[in-house]
């Protein structure tokens, strides 16, 4: 595994409604704490939330980041996400390719010795 390899993730996040997904992915990616977010939309979500079952409509962000933007990502979801409690869970990237995975770090703030955009 290279070194770019071992250090990219996916972070989960779910969101009410499209217009908060999109605010939050567009920061995210504007901020350099991820290369990319897709957005799913009509997720449907069955949780236990206040020892009750509760089911919801959500759009779920798949953000691609590094392990070194981890913090700063989990800061911005936290200061600028809606729910009290919301998802962060980082998964990581056991392969990819590797033009994408350099991509990824040379889209966020990860440092990394070349120069390449």
């Amino acid at each position: 595994m290279g070194n770019n390899l071992q250090q990219s993730l996916i972070i989960l996040n779910s969101c009410p409604d499209r217009e908060v997904a999109q605010q939050l992915a567009r920061r995210l990616v504007e901020k350099r704490e991820a290369a990319c977010v897709n957005l799913l939309d009509n997720v449907h979500s069955v949780y236990r939330w206040n020892n009750e079952v509760e089911e919801e409509q959500e759009t779920l962000l798949v953000i691609k980041t590094t392990a070194a933007c981890y913090p700063a990502v989990e800061a911005t979801i936290q200061q600028e996400h809606p729910y009290e409690l919301p998802e962060i869970v980082a998964l990581p990237i056991e392969q990819g390719s590797a033009p994408y995975l350099s991509w990824l770090a040379h889209s966020t703030n990860t440092k990394i010795t070349d120069n390449r955009q």
